[in-house]
C-alpha cells in the first residue's frame, strides 16, 4: 500500500518526530475501525518510510486459535511488498530454539538489537547471517505480551517482530525510540484485529463461513435466518456402531476423522458449505442465489464432490488395509430444495443448520443407500437438473415423507444390496435429462 498524499504533505509540513506522531495516531485511529492485520502491518511500515525511518523488512508474528496454524506470520519487504504464512500447529523446530525471538521468550527481554554490519556487528543467532546476506545492516526485535499470566508463551498469547534495515549507518538513536514507540501502537490495534479474526475462525471452524458470516452480520437470535434454495448432501457412515464398539476410542476416533477429510473435506474443496457433523453424519448444502450460482451449476459441485469422496475413500482404505484397519464406506444422499437456513434451539444454545421438509427427505433417500446397494443415491429433483447417464431405482416409499420419490443412482457406485427397488421406472427421458441445462 502507498499512501502518496501523506508521504507528500509530511515531506513538506512536519519534523520527523511529528511525522512519527501522525503514524501513531493513524494506528489509533485504526484501532476503531475493521482494517484487517495485514493491511494495518503493510500501511504501518509504508507510513514509516514516508517519516523518513529507514525500514527495508519488518516482521510480524502472534498466536491464533485456528484449527490448522498455531500462528500467522507477516513478512512486509520494501521491494516485495507484504507476504503472509501460516504456522502449523507442532510445527517449530529446531531453528525457532536459536532464533532471537525464542532467547527474548526465554529470558523475558522485550526488545534486542543486533548490528549486521560493521565492527560492531554480533550474528549471534543463524537467522541474522541471512539478514546481513540479503543487504541488512541493523536489527532490532521485540515482543509484546497480551496476557500476565506465567504460564502462557509470548509467542501464543501476545506478538513478536523485528525492524531491519539496509541503510549503511543502520538505525539512528531516534529511530530505535520511533519504532519501539510505534511498535506498541501496533501491537495495542492488532490486537484489537486479532481478536476479531479469532472470532471469525472459530465461526468459521464451526459454523462454516457462510453461517459464520451470517452470525457475524446480526443474525444471532433464535429464529433469525432466511429460506433459500440449495442442494443438499447428507452422508453416513456404515456399521460405526460395531466398529465403535470394537475399537478402542483413540482409534475410532481417527476412524471417523478418516471418513469426515474424504466426506466433508470433498464438500469443502469442491465450494460447499459443511453444516453439521451429526454423530457420524455430514450434513451440508450447496446453495442457489441469483448471481452465485445456478442449480445446474450446484448441482454439478455437489455430484463432483461426490466423485471426489469415492476417489479419496479409496485412497484412505488402500493405507488402511496395509495398517491391518477396517475399511470404512458410507452412504450419501443428494437432493434439491427449499430449506430455512437460519438458528434453531433454545436462545442460550443455538445452531445454524436448515431445516424443513427437504432436509428430512435427503436423510431418507441417504437411508436407501443401504436397501437398494447403492453408495450414492439421487432424487429427481436433482437428476433433472444434470445430463447423465444415471440409473434408475424406481419410486422409493420414503420414511416420514408423503409421496414416493423418484431415486437414481450412479453407475459404478454398487455396495451390497438388500432388497429390491419399488416400481421401477425406467431411464430419464430425454426432456427430463435436459431440464434445467
Amino acid at each position: 500500500m502507498k499512501d502518496d498524499a501523506f508521504e507528500h504533505e509530511a515531506g513538506e509540513t512536519g519534523t520527523a518526530g511529528g511525522l512519527v506522531d501522525r503514524v501513531a495516531d493513524w494506528l489509533m485511529n485504526e484501532a476503531l475501525g475493521e482494517t484487517e492485520v495485514e493491511a494495518l502491518v503493510e500501511g504501518c511500515c509504508e507510513r514509516l518510510r514516508a517519516a523518513g525511518i529507514p525500514v527495508f523488512r519488518a516482521f510480524l508474528t502472534f498466536g491464533t486459535l485456528h484449527p490448522l496454524f498455531s500462528a500467522i506470520g507477516l513478512t512486509w519487504h520494501r521491494e516485495e511488498g507484504l507476504k503472509s504464512v501460516g504456522f502449523r500447529h507442532g510445527a517449530r523446530g529446531e531453528g525457532w530454539k536459536q532464533s532471537p525471538f525464542y532467547h527474548m521468550i526465554e529470558t523475558d527481554i522485550p526488545y534486542l538489537r543486533r548490528r549486521l554490519a560493521g565492527p560492531q556487528a554480533v550474528l549471534d543467532f543463524p537467522v541474522l547471517k541471512e539478514f546481513r546476506a540479503s543487504g541488512g545492516t541493523d536489527y532490532l526485535a521485540y515482543h509484546v505480551r497480551f496476557a500476565d499470566e506465567e504460564n502462557l508463551q509470548a509467542y501464543e498469547h501476545g506478538m513478536i517482530g523485528s525492524w531491519t534495515t539496509d541503510r549503511r549507518s543502520g538505525f539512528a538513536d531516534h529511530d530505535i525510540g520511533a519504532l519501539l514507540r510505534i511498535q506498541s501502537r501496533l501491537a495495542v490495534t492488532c490486537r484489537m484485529r486479532i481478536k476479531d479474526q479469532i472470532a471469525r475462525n472459530i465461526l468459521h471452524a464451526y459454523l462454516g463461513p457462510g453461517a459464520g458470516r451470517q452470525v457475524l452480520s446480526g443474525q444471532i437470535k433464535r429464529g433469525d435466518g432466511e429460506t433459500i434454495h440449495a442442494v443438499i448432501w447428507y452422508c453416513d457412515l456404515r456399521d460405526s456402531t460395531p466398529m465403535a464398539d470394537a475399537m478402542p476410542p483413540q482409534e475410532f476416533l481417527a476412524a471417523l476423522n478418516d471418513y469426515f477429510e474424504c466426506t466433508a473435506g470433498a464438500v469443502l474443496a469442491h465450494g460447499g458449505e459443511v453444516l453439521r457433523f451429526i454423530g457420524d453424519a455430514v450434513l451440508a448444502i450447496f446453495p442457489i442465489r441469483k448471481g452465485e450460482a445456478t442449480a445446474r451449476q450446484a448441482c454439478k459441485s455437489a455430484l463432483a464432490a461426490a466423485r471426489e469422496a469415492e476417489k479419496r475413500l479409496a485412497k484412505i482404505n488402500r493405507q488402511r488395509r496395509k495398517k491391518g484397519k477396517q475399511v470404512l464406506s458410507y452412504g450419501l444422499g443428494l437432493h434439491v430444495g427449499d430449506v430455512m437456513y437460519g438458528n434453531i434451539g433454545v436462545p442460550e444454545r443455538l445452531e445454524f443448520s436448515v431445516i424443513g421438509p427437504a432436509a428430512n427427505e435427503v436423510a431418507r433417500i441417504e437411508g436407501q443407500t443401504k436397501e437398494l446397494g447403492r453408495r450414492v443415491l439421487v432424487s429427481g429433483d436433482f437428476a433433472n437438473n444434470l445430463k447423465h447417464d444415471w440409473v434408475s431405482l424406481g419410486r422409493q416409499e420414503l420414511k416420514g415423507v408423503t409421496n414416493p420419490i423418484e431415486i437414481f443412482g450412479l453407475p459404478g457406485t454398487r455396495t451390497r444390496r438388500r432388497r429390491p427397488a419399488i416400481e421401477p421406472i425406467g431411464p430419464l427421458t430425454s426432456r427430463q435429462s435436459a431440464k434445467g441445462l
